[in-house]
């Protein structure tokens, strides 16, 4: 730096024409001009924001307490780290049943669930409401189960009416399980678990009840035992803040029952050896130990937070972006997912895109803003994005998503109402 506040080697006229232009102020400092238009630029740079179902951001916390060296298998830590996060498993599904945890994504919770209590050529009836009931009960027919798909829709929720009246036809029994998703990723549809319990009830049914929470665990109410849900599915990393890669599965009385007749059962997945009182046995061998002190941490996370207050959380920021899209949707050119309001779910928003490039949008929010959106997959792929607004997820951390959205929205001049930001900024400030 020169006397007077000049800097060596630097002036308006010796500057490169594609960098931006100095000039002197009175107080001896210098202002930069931005550079011309056309120049490359991103406004990305800086910490990136995953706003899709999965993987979720992880907490710091989390990260940290995976960073440490491994640990002797037998060790009174790592026997200790399973029986705890087993124990505070039950305190998430809200059961006093058994809890599993598998080193494998949500899929293989799917395949640990069925295998432990289905046999070769049991039929199950899977409700259908997006992508993934569909997926796990093209999984049970690979294993060997006769599956009937309960028809619905990507843009509703079950039915329970349609469910107790096929339950009811079902005279002979044949139907050994129901099985259904809480929150479908793909579709953003949220299904009435209590509502569907009440319908096997009043058709007089004994099926299993089978519900994958992948989405909804750590995101919204569940109480399995209090539902009488038999056996429940979740996995690491959307509601549970942590890294993929583990897989939760609870089991009540009736499902254990079943488990000693099924005949898909086989080593790696069989709840009975890992019921074992050996801590080697409860992994099936070595524990995915850095797994484990991730979610150790992401539950503890949880429970400081207290986990009906997690939910409230969720639901302030569902209805947030609810209010937004709704806004957006003035200009006809997004519309919701989920045609009725009270079937959105609260931890993923699905927007239909009809009559443009949906990447117009998305590689927008990713390439210049740092914020990445849920893709459309299955019937969506193409035709929608999808914004989650789970687990490690702020009021900060959605208005950021947001506005990324309606930056993408005005940079590329695709019709939309204007305000969507200030609504759901009304909403938070409302909830707050």
């Amino acid at each position: 730096m020169l006397p007077g506040g000049a800097m060596q080697g630097w002036s308006a006229g010796n500057a490169a024409p594609h960098l931006a232009r100095a000039c002197d102020m009175s107080d001896g400092l210098r202002q930069v001009t931005f550079p011309p238009r056309g120049f490359p630029m991103t406004l990305a740079n800086g910490r990136q924001l995953l706003a899709m179902p999965g993987p979720t951001n992880i907490p710091d916390r989390v990260l940290q307490a995976m960073m440490r060296p491994a640990e002797e298998l037998a060790s009174d830590s790592i026997v200790n780290l399973t029986e705890t996060v087993l124990a505070d498993l039950k305190r998430i599904f809200r059961t006093g049943g058994e809890t599993f945890v598998y080193a494998a994504n949500g899929h293989g919770g799917w395949e640990a669930a069925f295998t432990n209590v289905l046999s070769r050529g049991d039929k199950v009836l899977v409700l259908e409401s997006g992508r993934f009931a569909v997926g796990w009960g093209e999984m049970a027919r690979f294993m060997g189960a006769d599956v009937e798909m309960l028809p619905g829709s990507w843009r509703r929720a079950v039915d329970p009416a349609a469910v107790e009246a096929r339950l009811r036809a079902d005279t002979r029994h044949e139907i050994k399980a129901v099985m259904t998703v809480q929150i479908d990723t793909a579709a953003g549809v949220v299904n009435d678990i209590p509502a569907i319990r009440r319908a096997i009830d009043a058709a007089g049914h004994p099926a299993l009840f089978m519900v994958d929470g992948v989405a909804s665990l750590g995101c919204m109410e569940f109480e399995m035992d209090a539902w009488r849900v038999d056996v429940a599915v979740s996995a690491s990393q959307k509601g549970l803040m942590s890294s993929p890669g583990l897989a939760f599965v609870a089991a009540n009385e009736k499902a254990l029952a079943a488990h000693k007749r099924a005949d898909m059962r086989s080593g790696y997945w069989d709840w009975s050896g890992r019921m074992d009182t050996m801590a080697y046995m409860k992994h099936c061998g070595t524990a995915p130990e850095h797994l484990l002190f991730g979610v150790r941490a992401a539950l503890d996370m949880i429970f400081e937070e207290g986990l009906e207050a997690v939910w409230r959380r969720h639901a302030v920021l569902a209805r947030a972006t609810h209010a937004a899209v709704e806004t957006w949707a003035g200009g006809q050119a997004l519309a919701f997912g989920v045609t009725e309001p009270h079937e959105r779910a609260p931890s993923v928003t699905t927007i239909l895109t009809p009559g443009f490039d949906v990447a117009t949008i998305t590689d927008f929010t990713r390439d210049t803003c740092g914020v990445s959106l849920g893709l459309g997959i299955g019937d969506y792929s193409g035709k929608a994005f999808r914004i989650a607004h789970m687990g490690h997820f702020n009021a900060a951390a959605l208005l950021g998503t947001l506005g990324a959205v309606e930056m993408a929205l005005q940079a590329k001049d695709i019709p939309h109402g204007s305000g969507g930001l200030a609504a759901a900024v009304a909403s938070l400030a409302e909830a707050a």
